[in-house]
């Protein structure tokens, strides 16, 4: 896979996900070798996704998203939650990838994360 196909893997996504009700790509950046999409999403109970991937092409010829943020707010913008790979919690399980719940404030482990799991883990 390419850094195109991987662009129009999540444009796609965008545009066929019935959770989402529309969306805003901010900015986007693409290479041969690499990419980098930012958008926020408006998502069918009124909710808010924002994020941003940056993703390359590994040795072995696969797409790796290399950083990401996904920022999932409710109508009035206060955060439920938000996955990254900042490296700033180093004591956690998976580090790097972590996620921040805003019901408790807590910060959680989590595993790698790129857009299609994250609106899948909404989804549910």
């Amino acid at each position: 896979m390419t850094p195109l196909d991987y662009l129009f893997s999540i444009k796609e996504r965008l545009i066929t996900d019935p959770n989402i009700l529309s969306f805003h790509i901010r900015k986007e950046r693409i290479s041969i070798q690499d990419g980098f999409i930012r958008a926020r999403l408006i998502l069918a109970d009124n909710t808010m996704l924002e994020f941003a991937e940056y993703f390359r092409v590994t040795e072995g010829g696969d797409i790796e998203v290399q950083t990401y943020s996904f920022h999932w707010a409710d109508a009035r913008g206060q955060l439920i939650k938000r996955w990254d790979n900042t490296p700033h919690f180093p004591e956690l399980d998976g580090f790097p990838h972590h996620v921040h719940d805003g019901k408790t404030g807590q910060v959680y482990p989590s595993t790698p994360m790129n857009l299609f799991r994250v609106l899948d883990n909404i989804t549910r």
